[in-house]
């Protein structure tokens, strides 16, 4: 599970593992961190961080998904 503090300490390519999404090879699936994580004063709870899966799939990783990866 990643919480907003590993989010904030993340580096760009930083990798992480799905918890059930496997790949063909039966490996967790990964993606890598492709910016900085984005917070905000008016909701301390929330943060939003950039990474990629593969050649073209960009997505946050965000309060709502963030117990499916593990760093």
């Amino acid at each position: 599970m990643i919480t907003k503090q590993i989010a904030m300490a993340a580096t760009r390519y930083q990798r992480f593992t799905h918890a059930t999404i496997k790949n063909a090879d039966k490996s967790p699936a990964r993606c890598r961190v492709s910016g900085k994580c984005k917070t905000w004063v008016t909701r301390p709870n929330e943060f939003k961080l950039p990474v990629k899966h593969g050649l073209y799939d960009n997505f946050y990783i965000t309060e709502q998904n963030a117990a499916d990866w593990n760093p």
